[in-house]
């Protein structure tokens, strides 16, 4: 998972790093509600998330705007282990950032971001959360893995962290848990078609002031 790093404050007349992300992956960046065989950023308050006071009252709201939009999604089949691919000389998310000449301010130091960016690999562990929808999907898939559900991905599976120069990537293990595997294998031998709405959360775990 790749992140802007800062705050834009100044605009150049070169293209925007992002947008060449988002046009350049291997798999199509696509209309949210006419297109199909690509990728499309949900509404965040699609999802249902822990209020500010969940530790009391448990109860979840809609999540509202995205503080961070997808910049690109690639798919990609590989014989051997694929990790730390922000590292790689030749990735192209990376190259586009490096390339762009906008000038940007830090995340701030008081914020959950900087801390979960900044933070050990246990902390992360501990908050990175998962949040999905199938919004199309066979039945026995639906059946097996519910319409909505949330995870704390850093418990339920093997995260890797590799921090970078203005980038955070997390690599996330499925084969290192069997349901998560079976399930994986259960879909991909009867699913011809799939939509499902993702989003990744830092968990808070304290009470909002």
């Amino acid at each position: 998972m790749g992140y802007e790093t800062h705050h834009l404050v100044n605009r150049s007349q070169s293209p925007d790093w992002r947008d060449e992300a988002i046009t350049t992956g291997s798999l199509k960046h696509v209309d949210l509600n006419t297109r199909s065989n690509g990728w499309a950023s949900p509404p965040g308050d699609l999802f249902s998330v822990r209020s500010p006071n969940y530790l009391t009252k448990k109860g979840k709201n809609p999540a509202g705007e995205w503080l961070m939009n997808p910049a690109g999604v690639d798919w990609i089949r590989s014989s051997g282990k694929l990790d730390h691919v922000l590292a790689r000389p030749d990735n192209r998310v990376m190259n586009a950032l490096r390339a762009s000449s906008k000038v940007y301010e830090p995340i701030g130091s008081n914020s959950l971001l900087y801390q979960f960016i900044n933070g050990s690999d246990a902390v992360r562990s501990s908050r990175f959360k998962i949040v999905n929808k199938i919004v199309k999907d066979p039945w026995i898939v639906k059946t097996t893995v519910g319409n909505y559900s949330a995870c704390l991905l850093g418990k339920a599976l093997n995260c890797y962290y590799h921090r970078g120069p203005n980038y955070l990537e997390i690599d996330v293990d499925i084969g290192s848990s069997a349901i998560a595997s079976a399930i994986l294998k259960l879909a991909l031998g009867c699913v011809t078609a799939v939509t499902v709405d993702m989003g990744f959360l830092v968990d808070t775990q304290i009470e909002a002031i």
